[in-house]
């Protein structure tokens, strides 16, 4: 009796992970900017703790001077920090990659379209890493706003990377075929 190879979340027989890594960067850096979208009509932090942002805070921890830290580029008058951009999007494009590289091996991970996956790292970090390491209150000590911001942030978040891992694996997986 021949042994049947594991079935993937797009029903191909055999992991794709090398492809799944591709489609992961591509899907993070969407997904950063579908973020971004998000915290315009919804700002994870009140301005004065905004003044200095988590990944401005992580920078800092890890020895990183302010100076450096807060470092903007100005973009039709808008002094944007480039610093904090590029945490945010390297944070992205790291959770595209481990997301879609998993969800090759583990469709549970693929739950609520990724959101369940959302709501985890949300916990990981906003409730507890980022409050261990001192980068952000506990969430007792957090505005409610924050809270709500971070949790459907995180969920709509890993959606997006979830549309995009399925489309593209799909008309990859379609391509192969012909």
């Amino acid at each position: 009796m021949a042994k049947q190879k594991k079935q993937t979340t797009s029903g191909s027989r055999a992991p794709q992970p090398l492809l799944m890594a591709a489609i992961g960067v591509l899907a993070g850096i969407f997904s950063g900017i579908v973020k971004f979208g998000w915290e315009v009509p919804f700002p994870p932090r009140t301005p004065e703790r905004n003044m200095t942002n988590p990944p401005q805070a992580l920078l800092e921890l890890f020895g990183l001077p302010p100076n450096v830290t807060h470092q903007t580029y100005s973009w039709l008058g808008n002094d944007l920090p480039w610093m904090s951009f590029m945490i945010h999007f390297a944070f992205a494009i790291f959770f595209g990659v481990l997301y879609c590289v998993i969800a090759e091996y583990w469709p549970k991970i693929t739950l609520w379209q990724g959101m369940a996956f959302g709501i985890v790292v949300d916990i990981a970090f906003h409730a507890i890493i980022m409050p261990l390491m001192g980068i952000v209150p506990a969430p007792w000590l957090q505005p409610s706003g924050e809270l709500i911001s971070e949790l459907f942030g995180h969920m709509i978040w890993l959606w997006s990377i979830e549309l995009v891992r399925h489309d593209l694996r799909s008309r990859a997986l379609q391509r192969a075929k012909s």
